[in-house]
């Protein structure tokens, strides 16, 4: 396997947030039926095998502004702003939600084979599955159909208004499962990972207003 692709996978695994977001984004049908996000925000807080894989790896993890990292109890997290975003929550039937949307900020990844600064992220939803894009090193790259999200799983709350105004939307603890695609591909650059697609890597919570199409 050439040095690009396994530069890519490295920097994927050393954050569930890159993995969730890189690749080739599966078109989204964006119609009338999408609203907007605006004053939005994205976190991605790994879970224990995540950082037993980064530490394999023996990769750090950081914040490129506006993106925080944040540690709690909990675990570390990575905040991101959302620059723009558009979708359909179905907030009476998570798993149809479908968006896409790109993040301010970025994180960089360094490990004793090099350091990965990942910028421009944007991602797309759609039957559960996350894609997406973003620039590793200058370089666009990366894989498709990473994480499958456990979209009704996670906590949703919402405020109450009239169909047609915005609304409050947020969701927290969503788990984020590697895709087959994901284990195969780290697999054949690194051996056998400490994951499955059974393994939850991380939990997503997000927040923003959502605004309705016009009618």
């Amino acid at each position: 396997m050439d040095t690009m692709r396994r530069t890519l996978l490295g920097a994927a695994m050393a954050s569930p947030l890159l993995a969730q977001f890189s690749g080739t984004a599966a078109a989204a049908s964006v119609d009338d039926t999408w609203g907007t996000v605006s004053d939005a925000w994205v976190e991605i807080r790994w879970t224990a095998p995540a950082q037993a894989q980064l530490d394999r790896l023996e990769a750090v993890v950081e914040a490129v502004p506006p993106a925080r990292l944040i540690k709690g109890s909990e675990g570390a997290a990575l905040r991101f702003p959302v620059r723009t975003g558009r979708g359909e929550p179905s907030l009476n039937d998570l798993s149809k939600a479908r968006g896409e949307g790109g993040l301010d900020g970025g994180l960089t990844v360094r490990t004793p084979q090099g350091t990965f600064r990942v910028t421009r992220l944007r991602g797309t939803l759609r039957e559960e599955v996350a894609s997406g894009t973003c620039v590793v090193n200058g370089v666009e790259a990366g894989h498709r159909s990473l994480f499958r999200c456990g979209v009704a799983e996670g906590r949703l709350t919402a405020g109450q208004v009239p169909a047609d105004r915005p609304l409050k939307v947020r969701v927290g603890d969503m788990p984020l499962h590697p895709t087959p695609d994901l284990v195969e591909a780290f697999s054949a650059t690194f051996g056998k990972p400490v994951f499955s697609t059974g393994t939850v890597l991380a939990h997503l919570s997000a927040e923003g207003v959502y605004t309705p199409p016009k009618r």
